[in-house]
């Protein structure tokens, strides 16, 4: 495992080579975070309440901002693997030595982590300074560790979409399909504790509400057992995945037509 490690090292540094640009992509989660702002408050105040479901206003503006850091830091590894495919430049990384997936996890997560300090940063500035600080500090290291297994879950999902390009080339129907199931099923413009109970139900059963709901949710809400359940979940979801991943490479694989390059 040393050569994936140091393909994450490798990554994470070159994530740093150009920090204008990393903070520059950063503040859009400015406008995203002030627009939940507004139209939350304005929600809160129609409803004649402190609380709904469970959640305040500062809570779902907390809830939101994790959320968004979750989502904006995630690299677009489908269309990595689909432009490969498209101008046949995926050739010199298949012959590599090392497991194509390993390499594409090790380097998508080197690219993840100082975009997501950055968001993190940015976007709890604003919200402390909107709505005052988080409900709890225990929230912050629960959260960093299950922040962790979203990013694998939405490695796993992109990776499936990523090796439908090995057959189809142009995968971006599906990655706007995924994108729209992950905002709406994984709470990400709304929390899940605000659909009705038998939507709630389903969803939570679902990957993507432990890449986004769970870890978000149990920022605002930090108890060890929610911290157990969310890994639980996310670790089930990640066992399913791999292996199917893994089964579905194997079989990618063989009809794979190179192009380019």
């Amino acid at each position: 495992m040393k050569k994936y490690w140091h393909l994450f090292k490798v990554q994470l540094i070159n994530s740093l080579a150009y920090p204008g640009e990393l903070i520059g992509r950063s503040l859009v989660i400015f406008p995203f975070m002030w627009i939940f702002y507004q139209l939350w408050k304005v929600t809160f105040a129609a409803n004649g309440s402190t609380e709904i479901n469970g959640l305040t206003f500062p809570m779902t503006l907390w809830y939101l901002m994790i959320a968004e850091t979750i989502e904006l830091s995630r690299p677009r590894l489908a269309n990595t693997i689909s432009e490969a495919v498209k101008d046949g430049s995926i050739a010199y990384t298949l012959n590599k030595p090392y497991n194509f997936l390993l390499y594409h996890f090790s380097t998508s997560m080197g690219e993840t982590i100082f975009r997501a300090l950055v968001n993190a940063l940015l976007g709890s500035a604003l919200v402390w300074w909107l709505v005052g600080a988080p409900p709890s500090l225990l929230g912050w290291p629960l959260t960093l560790l299950t922040m962790l297994g979203a990013w694998t879950l939405n490695f796993c999902l992109s990776a499936f979409i990523g090796l439908a390009a090995f057959i189809v080339e142009d995968t971006s129907a599906f990655q706007w399909i995924y994108q729209k199931m992950a905002f709406i099923l994984g709470g990400l413009l709304i929390p899940l504790d605000f659909y009705p109970e038998w939507l709630q139900a389903i969803a939570k059963a679902l990957p993507f509400a432990s890449m986004t709901y769970g870890p978000a949710r149990l920022f605002v809400s930090p108890t060890i057992p929610a911290f157990l359940s969310t890994l639980a979940m996310q670790a089930i979801w990640i066992l399913v995945l791999a292996i199917l991943l893994t089964i579905t490479y194997r079989r990618n694989i063989s009809h794979l037509a190179l192009n380019g390059g």
